[in-house]
């Protein structure tokens, strides 16, 4: 940045200018470093001290040309200085409130608590996939890695109301618990909870009683990233090339496959018509392979006279591409028929 480039130049430039005095006393008078040092920083900064011994005339020429000189170049460090905090200071200031607008105009975003090594890289798979995201976390430590990744954030404590309802939580479509304690992940979960009590909540637990006790304060999905690893590693070792395709699967950065949920919204054309008049497999290409009923039930591996009904979530696998366009065209089909 151009003043951080000037401040630096400057600061550069007077440290130059106290070597060059220094080293003239000690040249011209053969006084000591302090003595040399001490001369000169009264000199450039014009504090009117009387001089510490008497001084040749050469010195005195010396001594002109070091205010001339020196006394420039401190007020321009000093103007670079504040300079450099007052511009500072406003860029914290219009930067903290260009977040804070983004954030009231937030609808249906996801609240991500806590940006530890779990939450960011969470985050980052959210935003990866289009979802709009805030962050908030207490950490102030933490900013210079939310502002690297561009990601909307608050700096509060989010287990406190207040924070909670200045990020949106009563506009917002869900929120990730993932903070450094199960205690702060459960009072999050209960204040959450009694915010929005529409809202999708996921927490982050250690082990089993924390996941008692986050579900019963009121949270809909409860993990634990170390079961969650324990059993990705025993998966890995017993069924290598199952837990493959998955990879491959939830693998967002690769274009050859995925796997991905589609709802048959409640005005869609395709409600109750069968697998095999959907055109789902002919036009792209796509594998269903199960189907969430509106009631919970799992039908896994439908047939192709499986009727699709309102409200049904389907999980098709296939390209990024395909999947994509069916997204795009079942959106289009829904919007077709409420106008």
């Amino acid at each position: 940045m151009k003043t951080t480039r000037h401040f630096i130049i400057a600061t550069v430039v007077m440290l130059l200018i106290l070597a060059g005095g220094t080293g003239g006393y000690m040249y011209i008078e053969h006084w000591s470093l302090l003595e040399a040092l001490y001369m000169t920083v009264i000199t450039i900064s014009t504090v009117g001290f009387s001089e510490i011994r008497p001084v040749s005339e050469t010195g005195r020429i010396f001594t002109m040309a070091l205010v001339a000189f020196g006394v420039g170049f401190t007020l321009y460090i000093a103007g670079a200085v504040v300079q450099f905090m007052l511009e500072g200071r406003i860029r914290t200031i219009l930067g903290r409130r260009r977040l804070d607008h983004k954030i009231k105009h937030l609808r249906n975003h996801y609240i991500v608590c806590g940006y530890g090594r779990i939450g960011r890289v969470l985050t980052r798979s959210l935003i990866g996939n289009g979802l709009e995201v805030v962050v908030v976390d207490s950490n102030e430590t933490r900013i210079p890695a939310m502002e690297e990744d561009g990601v909307i954030y608050h700096i509060g404590d989010a287990v406190d109301e207040a924070h909670l309802r200045l990020v949106g939580i009563e506009r917002a479509a869900g929120l990730v618990a993932v903070l450094g304690s199960d205690i702060d992940n459960v009072f999050l979960v209960l204040t959450a909870r009694q915010l929005n009590p529409a809202l999708f909540i996921t927490a982050r637990a250690s082990g089993g009683d924390a996941k008692n006790k986050l579900r019963a304060a009121g949270a809909n999905s409860v993990e634990s990233p170390y079961e969650m690893g324990a059993m990705s590693m025993a998966q890995k070792i017993m069924r290598p090339t199952v837990t493959s395709f998955l990879e491959l699967a939830f693998e967002h950065l690769r274009d050859e496959i995925q796997m991905e949920e589609i709802q048959v919204q409640g005005n869609c054309p395709l409600i109750d018509v069968t697998l095999k008049d959907s055109g789902i497999r002919q036009q792209f290409n796509l594998i269903i392979i199960a189907i969430k009923k509106a009631d919970g039930d799992m039908i896994f591996n439908p047939s192709f006279e499986t009727v699709l009904r309102k409200g049904d979530m389907l999980i098709a696998v296939g390209e990024v591409g395909n999947l994509a366009r069916f997204s795009r065209h079942m959106k289009v089909l829904t919007g077709n028929r409420l106008k």
